[in-house]
Parts: C-alpha cells; structure tokens; sequence
C-alpha cells in the first residue's frame, strides 16, 4: 500500500497535468506498475494518464516500447540510455504530452558493484527531449526502493510540467 505522501503527490501530479492539458504514460520496470497505481488512485485522472507499459524483462522493453536489443546489450537494462529510450518509446506509442520511464534494482538480489542493489535510472520525455535523474538508494529493501522510486519519479514529472509551462 503506498503512503499518504505519495498519493498527495499523484495528486498534485494530477492536478497539474490536468490544469496545463497535459497527458502522460508510464514506462515501469523495477515498479511493476506501482507509478501508474498511484496516478490512477486519484480521482479524475482518467482524462490524463493514458495508460502504462510494466516492461520488466529486457524482451518486453524490446517489443513493447521499440528499445533496440543491442542498446540493452551495450548499456545494460538499468542504465540513463536505456531508460531515456523507454520514455521515448513509451512517448511515441501512446502519442502523449510526457512519459515517465523507470528501471532499476529494487533487490534483494540482481545487484553488482557496478549496479547495487537501490540504483535507478529515471527519465521524462515530451518526444523531442528527455530529462534523466539517477537515484542511488542503498539496499533499504525491495518496497522501500520501490516506493521511493514513485516519490522521484512523480517529482520528476512534476519537473517536466513546469518545464513545459516555460516559453
């Protein structure tokens, strides 16, 4: 269950993407989908969040958002290259104002000293450019990452926003 803090951020997410007519979608790997629960837990959101890709293996990446394979090979699945290319794709197939993208290793295995366990790679893009953050959150636990990677990446959004408000 996420916290109420989260949940006031999708809402703040909401109101904001609905007062500037924006729409977004979401590219989820590490959060299995937990970024799009929590917009779609806010009433009203319906007239901007068009929907959400939960692309979890590097195959579903592949098909689903158009990541060309050997990207994934170069860079890793968790890396700024291959979670720019899931806001881009998933920007492109859903025709939306923004997408957000995440993917990391949220544990309590799949780590490495170069990829620990807590790394995630976030990224927002309106199409023609992207924005990426990276968060390094330590081995907190498997939830506690993930719901910190909601937190992020609905700021990040939030970021996107105001960027688009920008002339």
């Amino acid at each position: 269950m996420l916290e109420d803090d989260v949940l006031h951020l999708a809402q703040i997410t909401i109101e904001q993407l609905t007062s500037k007519r924006l729409t977004l979608a979401t590219a989820e790997s590490c959060t299995g989908g937990l970024i799009a629960g929590a917009l779609t837990a806010i009433p009203g959101s319906s007239n901007v969040i068009h929907g959400g890709f939960v692309t979890y293996s590097n195959r579903a990446k592949s098909e689903m958002l158009g990541i060309d394979p050997d990207l994934i090979e170069e860079y890793g699945a968790v890396s700024k290259q291959v979670a720019c290319a899931m806001a881009k794709g998933a920007q492109k197939e859903t025709r939306t104002s923004l997408a957000i993208a995440v993917t990391g290793i949220a544990g309590p295995s799949g780590g490495s000293a170069d990829k620990p366990v807590g790394l995630v790679h976030f990224a927002c893009s309106d199409g023609k450019k992207s924005s990426h953050i990276v968060r390094k959150f330590g081995d907190i636990g498997r939830e506690e990452i993930r719901e910190e990677t909601v937190r992020v990446a609905l700021t990040l959004v939030l970021a996107c926003v105001d960027q688009r408000a920008l002339p």
